[in-house]
């Protein structure tokens, strides 16, 4: 291995690019630079600036600054730039910035730069951190280089003959880290489990505990992974890390109602990932969470403008999720929800270009807002224009179509493209797992329930108020199957199943539902009247509901560590650099 590793750049040949608003920031970065023997330093301005730059050269070095320009910040220029292959696994990169809120530090940390500075930068300490990144780059490139390759039996074989240099002390902590990567991309986790639970016994850092946990994860040892997470969900460095694990965890479980909640927490924490916030959309969706759905999709389109994930498709899906949303409530709400569709709608078709690019999805957005304002005679004319093809549109256009369809009763077009639409879902990746799930929901509820969670509840109330017991309970449960998070859907159904019980004995299925009713009920938040009504609901159906589920360990110690850690956040945050820093 030793002859095919290529020697490293010497340092007299790196080419260094600065990407940064301020003057002053160039002035001290070149001079610290040259110092350290490195000539070839670039600067740029703003982001188009530095992409220009990057097309003529592959640069050694990119420092970056978060505030680099006014259209762009560096979190997505950043991106960008690793889009374009123009900052690679070779590339030496710092970020640079005078903002150190926690929301920002955990941004940073996903992106995995090899270094953080916080401005204003001092010259003395600018040299140090550049002679000890360049020792890095030299004394630990033939470890580094099997990494990057893949090649982790090989790096770790080059990291344990380091440990035992004593010259190389001072990058121990990072070699070990190192080490632990390569044990996990090897999935390797007992040993693994070792591995950290040794370093422990002499360090504290975010990545050890991290590291435990998730091998402890990886091995289903649930009982000591929950005494873990307790604690480090109350760190304010790795809580944000935790929420992330957990999620990916119970994602890989399909628990995707718990995977959720920890999703929510960690975009909450770190809210610029535009791949964490569709996952978020995915999970919401999947849980029927409509409100989530709406909140994540505008985080997305909020946090994707002038990035590379920025489009015209972004606002179609903030119309698409308020009118999913509209679809759920009744009365001033739902109307409210409407007005604000149809403005969005008005607004993107007058978006240059827009209108002829994406006319057939803005009609069958139309279409489904005139069913909410009970013109189906306008919409079904609209939808004339429409046919169940769905070939060449995204999963998110076939899936507004298929729901336009079904709000006007149109079943048959309805299933036609939930088949479809699952038989291009394939692999094993998250989006097409969750997605996958949500279209069999899909499939059963549209095949099942023909009718919205809005004309459910007028028609149950129109039963209601007959005195027409069965029918009103049927309309209530279909419309809890479809909104299964709509506590006032859950009140009205225990209220007529009460009802129901003072006449006759109730069924198997509909204690289960009333059962369901309750449980949602005793974990959400209600006005002290609600309450009043719920408690004597469950008292008469003589329910003993517990208010949480056994299986939802983790889930439970999130909710609650979140609230003491919300609290902690407002203390500051780390900005320790190698903690942040340390790569792999």
């Amino acid at each position: 291995m030793l002859e095919k590793i290529p020697a490293p750049v010497p340092r007299e040949e790196l080419h260094v690019l600065v990407i940064d608003n301020q003057g002053l920031v160039h002035d001290v970065v070149a001079s610290a630079l040259h110092d350290v023997g490195i000539k070839h330093v670039s600067s740029a301005f703003n982001a188009f600036h530095a992409k220009r730059l990057c097309e003529k050269r592959q640069f050694d070095f990119v420092l970056l600054a978060f505030n680099v320009s006014h259209d762009k910040d560096g979190f997505h220029l950043f991106e960008e730039l690793k889009h374009l292959n123009y900052i690679n696994d070779t590339t030496t990169v710092i970020f640079l910035s005078a903002e150190t809120s926690s929301e920002l530090v955990n941004c940073i940390v996903e992106l995995q730069p090899d270094d953080f500075w916080v401005k204003p930068l001092q010259r003395t300490a600018v040299i140090g951190r550049l002679q000890y990144l360049l020792q890095i780059r030299y004394k630990l490139h033939k470890m580094l280089h099997c990494m990057q390759l893949g090649d982790y039996s090989t790096a770790m074989y080059y990291a344990e003959r380091q440990l035992k240099d004593a010259s190389l002390a001072e990058y121990h902590t990072r070699i070990k880290r190192l080490i632990g990567d390569c044990l996990l991309q090897l999935r390797d986790f007992e040993t693994a489990e070792n591995y950290f639970r040794e370093l422990l016994q002499s360090m504290d850092h975010a990545w050890v505990h991290i590291g435990l946990t998730r091998a402890l994860l990886r091995q289903d040892e649930l009982e000591e992974a929950q005494l873990i997470v307790d604690d480090l969900l109350q760190r304010a460095d790795t809580r944000f890390l935790t929420f992330d694990l957990l999620a990916q965890y119970f994602i890989e479980k399909e628990q995707f109602d718990i995977a959720y909640e920890q999703m929510k927490e960690a975009s909450r924490l770190a809210p610029r990932n535009i791949e964490r916030n569709k996952r978020l959309w995915d999970l919401a969706r999947l849980n029927h969470d409509k409100v989530g759905q709406l909140s994540a999709v505008q985080n997305m389109a909020k946090f994707a403008k002038n990035s590379i994930h920025d489009s015209p498709q972004l606002s179609l899906n903030v119309i698409r999720s308020t009118i999913d949303l509209a679809t759920s409530l009744t009365g001033p709400e739902a109307i409210k929800y409407i007005q604000r569709a149809e403005h969005d709608i008005d607004a993107v078709s007058q978006q240059k270009g827009v209108q002829s690019a994406l006319n057939d999805q803005v009609d069958v957005i139309k279409a489904r807002v005139l069913c909410l304002k009970d013109d189906k005679k306008g919409a079904e004319q609209v939808m004339k224009r429409s046919s169940v093809d769905i070939e060449g549109l995204s999963m998110e256009d076939s899936l507004d179509k298929m729901k336009a369809f079904h709000e006007l009763g149109m079943r048959e077009h309805c299933v036609k493209i939930l088949d479809k639409l699952r038989k291009q879902i394939e692999g094993d990746t998250f989006s097409s797992q969750v997605v996958d799930e949500y279209l069999k929901q899909e499939s059963i509820e549209r095949n099942e329930i023909q009718f919205t969670p809005k004309e459910l509840k007028h028609m149950a109330a129109v039963n209601y108020k007959e005195n027409r017991l069965l029918p009103a309970y049927n309309n209530l449960r279909q419309a809890l199957t479809i909104s299964p998070s709509d506590k006032q859907v859950a009140l009205s159904l225990l209220k007529i199943v009460s009802q129901i019980h003072v006449g006759e004995d109730l069924s198997d299925e509909q204690m289960e539902v009333a059962h369901k009713a309750a449980k949602l009920l005793l974990e959400g938040k209600l006005s002290p009247t609600q309450m009043e009504k719920r408690d004597m609901y469950i008292q008469r159906l003589g329910l003993e509901v517990d208010d949480v589920s056994a299986s939802d360990f983790v889930g439970v110690l999130a909710k609650e560590s979140a609230k003491e850690g919300a609290k902690n956040d407002a203390k500051g945050s780390t900005t320790n650099a190698e903690e942040i820093t340390e790569k792999g």
